[in-house]
């Protein structure tokens, strides 16, 4: 119903802002992340998604297109309500939670109040294949970058193995890697599947 509600930034707190349009305020509830974008600011534009309900009607804003893109993706999984929903999006920058989600970070989705790890696997299955495939999250991430190598050395140990002989074979493959994209001139695919199968083949 709504797309955008643009005016005069009238009231903002971390859980909500209201919008002065034409003499009309709007209250939208809004992530941590929005508030810390539009705080401040005299106007603003903030992107809408509108939830009926049999007692109230609610409007939720974001400071873009994409965090609330994936607001609604969240909200389409089952048992995850648009204040969880929020609370996400709030604990955490849509970069992080897509990164979580795509490498199926169980731990940090558990950090957040109120997900469990019921709700955090059910969010992974649900929303890795729907999360554009062509972000590359592996291939942007950067070698001294630390995440895939956390990764990688978490799912090692898991595995059984101790984590100082873990961590020197990640370290080894993750270097061997980078050797390779000096010597042909082109990046190697870095992901934690790689390394981790790489890994195995070395413990």
């Amino acid at each position: 119903m709504y797309e955008y509600i643009q005016g005069q930034l009238a009231e903002i707190n971390p859980a909500y802002a209201v919008i002065d349009v034409g003499g009309t305020g709007f209250i939208l509830q809004i992530t941590l992340n929005t508030y810390t974008k539009i705080s401040g600011l005299p106007s603003c534009k903030l992107y809408a998604h509108h939830i009926v309900r049999e007692d109230a009607q609610l409007l939720f804003g974001f400071a873009d297109t994409e965090e609330r893109e994936l607001f609604r993706l969240l909200i389409s999984v089952s048992g995850v309500g648009p204040n969880t929903a929020r609370l996400l999006l709030s604990s955490l920058s849509v970069a992080e939670l897509k990164e979580s989600i795509l490498l199926a970070k169980v731990g940090v989705l558990k950090a957040v109040k109120g997900i469990g790890e019921k709700s955090a696997q059910r969010i992974i299955v649900d929303l890795k294949d729907k999360l554009d495939k062509g972000t590359g999250i592996a291939q942007k991430v950067d070698f001294s970058h630390n995440t895939i190598r956390e990764e990688s050395l978490s799912g090692l140990v898991i595995l059984g193995f101790p984590k100082k002989v873990a961590e020197k074979a990640v370290d080894e493959v993750i270097r061997d890697l980078k050797q390779l994209t000096v010597n042909t001139g082109e990046p190697a695919a870095l992901s934690v599947e790689r390394i981790i199968k790489e890994a195995l083949k070395r413990l």
